[in-house]
């Protein structure tokens, strides 16, 4: 244990008790237990979070591999083919863009007067149906 042999740990032994005394090497020994078992977990905690550091930029490494690895496909697929397609995306936005300009110029109560117009015109142009009821 430690890189220590049986003789080393008797002397160890043998110096405890006559410097620490016989009543109180049991509540000293669980005291220097204690200390090496939070010890070890301290260590232990420590070495696992480095562990998870590592993997953290292990995963971080690859994800900007992957990018690189689109963006590399991307700007080959542009050159093969010859495919701008911000200029594409830019155009469709533009005109989704014209649309709603065009739209909101126009005010929707407006609209809705000509639409109220026109039924009233439509409803004034009805002929009325004047029958005569049959005696039974």
């Amino acid at each position: 244990m430690f890189g220590m042999s049986l003789g080393e740990i008797l002397i160890i032994a043998i110096i405890a008790i006559l410097f620490i005394g016989p009543d109180k090497l049991p509540e000293t020994m669980v005291k220097i237990a204690k200390f090496f078992r939070s010890f070890k977990k301290s260590v232990h905690e420590v070495k696992e979070s480095i562990e998870q550091e590592i993997h953290l930029k292990e995963l971080k490494d690859e994800a900007i591999s992957y990018k690189e690895q689109l963006e590399n496909s991307v700007n080959e697929i542009k050159r093969d083919h010859n495919v701008n397609v911000l200029d594409d995306l830019q155009d469709g936005f533009a005109d989704i863009k014209t649309s709603l300009t065009k739209l909101d110029e126009e005010p929707v109560a407006k609209v809705s007067e000509e639409t109220e117009e026109k039924a009233k015109t439509t409803i004034e142009k009805k002929p009325k149906k004047k029958g005569k009821k049959k005696d039974v």
